[in-house]
């Protein structure tokens, strides 16, 4: 029998591998869900470099909301990556929620950075 931990890397890598096939040199929005806090990265991968980050912990955004570890707050998150993305000229990007399944802060993360202009 598999664990859990098993069980979501095998996801993560069939997630990924998808990715790969339709990306076509656009970067990927790479999310990351904790039990406290939320991470989000524009990453270019044919460089190898991080273009865009923020997540719950950056100071400006932790005051700003009551609870780090709720869709409000991914909500922000995904606001707040996609404004530091267009500065940077990204517009188009691969969305990559690794082994998590597109439901609660997920989501609320995707759409709010769809709605700041982000197109996936």
């Amino acid at each position: 029998m598999n664990t859990a931990r098993e069980l979501f890397e095998r996801r993560r890598r069939r997630n990924r591998t998808a990715l790969r096939k339709d990306s076509t040199g656009r970067p990927r929005l790479s999310v990351h869900r904790s039990s406290k806090h939320i991470y989000a990265q524009v990453i270019d991968d044919g460089e190898g470099r991080t273009i865009a980050a923020a997540s719950t912990l950056d100071a400006g955004l932790k005051k700003a909301i009551k609870s780090t570890s709720n869709s409000e707050a991914a909500a922000q998150v995904g606001k707040l990556v996609a404004e530091r993305a267009k500065a940077n000229g990204v517009e188009t990007v691969v969305f990559d929620r690794g082994g998590y399944i597109f439901h609660g802060r997920v989501k609320a993360l995707a759409d709010a950075a769809r709605e700041a202009g982000l197109k996936f």
